[in-house]
């Protein structure tokens, strides 16, 4: 038997490694996705998996996970419970079609991942798992053994030899990506303690960030962006180049009780510097090129969108079908956004659009103009009331 094991070289990980060679006598292939962890979090991978007597199978996925994944959000403005701007959901489709795909190369007969039992992450990969392969095997092992929590992994490691020199020992545990770093467990399971102020990775203290702002400027062509302060970068780049902005200004910071899939909620530290830049700006540049109805009707389904994205649903039939009309939206979508940065805020400090702007200073001035008359509200306003003034009529004459 063969098994692909998605290896982040944690101690879970190491542990699962061995256990399934032990349990099912298989061979072990331990693939790592490169969806923009840091070099120094891969080394520890491969570092992890030569300790273990395997050799890791690396796949760069960064750009797949930019314009698969993190722009189609970005287009619909993608939010989960108003905060989270789900780095680790919209990773998960990617990564887990590198699974399937790297154990078809291998000719292996299953695929396995360190997921608990209680989190969303086991869903998110088997769901998009079976879409893309629907007879595949998986193995779940923290939902098979019997080990209970981190000491049973030390002892079960000690005892098998495993070396967890490499292994992250952190307060808490870590998830990173391109877009973002999200923190959870350990001494943030009390949702009245602050998180430890030496956690986070990619964003300085608001306290600590520059005092004065700075500005920076996005360009965008049906809905994605192509350019940050006039220079065209490419996806990665862009993402990459507005993680730095952001994040030495303190911007992105979110500490939130969200509800996982299965029910329970669950407290979550975020950091995504570079995609909430990508967020304002976008929504700036549409706030001149969409038509108010087509806005307004888009916005009432980005929660059911970003709910289908966070509960696994990716590869979903109601998903693909959402965005595509989350991305029909987008062709109006062409300008440009300039956002002020300090100490953790963001501000839209002007938005504009040569070619598919909807705002009309001379429409909309205070001034005297030559297109609006403004005795034609009479009726309209009289008409928007016909229906009050009925009801009103009605309650008055019943002595309400």
């Amino acid at each position: 038997m063969k098994v692909v094991l998605a290896f982040s070289g944690g101690l879970d990980t190491a542990v699962i490694l061995k256990w399934i060679q032990e349990t099912y006598g298989a061979e072990v292939v331990a693939y790592t996705a490169d969806v923009g962890q840091g070099a120094a979090e891969l080394e520890a991978a491969r570092a992890a998996a030569a300790s273990c007597g395997t050799e890791l199978v690396v796949e760069d996925l960064r750009t797949a996970f930019v314009e698969e994944c993190i722009l189609p959000a970005v287009r619909a403005n993608a939010v989960y419970e108003w905060y989270y701007l789900m780095g680790t959901a919209l990773a998960r489709p990617v990564i887990a079609r590198g699974l399937v795909h790297t154990a078809e190369i291998h000719g292996a007969d299953a695929i396995a991942h360190g997921a608990t039992g209680k989190g969303n992450d086991q869903i998110r990969f088997e769901l998009a798992a079976y879409a893309l392969k629907p007879d595949i095997q998986i193995i779940a092992p923290w939902r098979e053994w019997d080990m209970a929590g981190r000491s049973d992994l030390v002892a079960y490691a000690n005892q098998h030899g495993i070396d967890l020199s490499a292994a992250p020992k952190p307060e808490y545990s870590m998830d990173a990506n391109l877009m973002h770093v999200s923190y959870e467990g350990g001494v943030l399971e009390d949702p009245w303690a602050a998180p430890p102020p030496d956690m986070f990775r990619m964003t300085t203290d608001p306290e600590d960030a520059p005092d004065a702002p700075e500005y920076v400027t996005v360009t965008f062509a049906d809905g994605s962006p192509v350019a940050v302060n006039g220079e065209q970068l490419g996806a990665v780049g862009i993402v990459e180049q507005l993680n730095i902005i952001g994040g030495r200004h303190g911007i992105g910071r979110v500490d939130i009780v969200e509800n996982r899939f299965l029910g329970m909620k669950s407290r979550g530290v975020y950091e995504t510097p570079g995609v909430t830049l990508l967020l304002h700006a976008h929504r700036a540049v549409e706030s001149i090129t969409l038509d108010r109805e087509v806005h307004h009707l888009r916005d009432e389904l980005i929660p059911r969108f970003a709910e289908m994205i966070y509960n696994g649903l990716w590869f979903s039939p109601e998903r693909e079908a959402l965005q595509s009309f989350m991305d029909s939206v987008q062709d109006r979508v062409h300008g440009e956004a300039r956002l002020k940065l300090y100490k953790g805020s963001v501000t839209i400090e002007g938005r504009r659009s040569s070619t598919h702007g909807l705002y009309d200073e001379g429409i909309a001035t205070f001034e005297a103009d030559d297109v609006f008359d403004q005795s034609d509200a009479t009726g309209f306003i009289r008409l928007r009331a016909l229906r009050l003034r009925t009801l009103g009529a009605r309650r008055i004459s019943e002595g309400e």
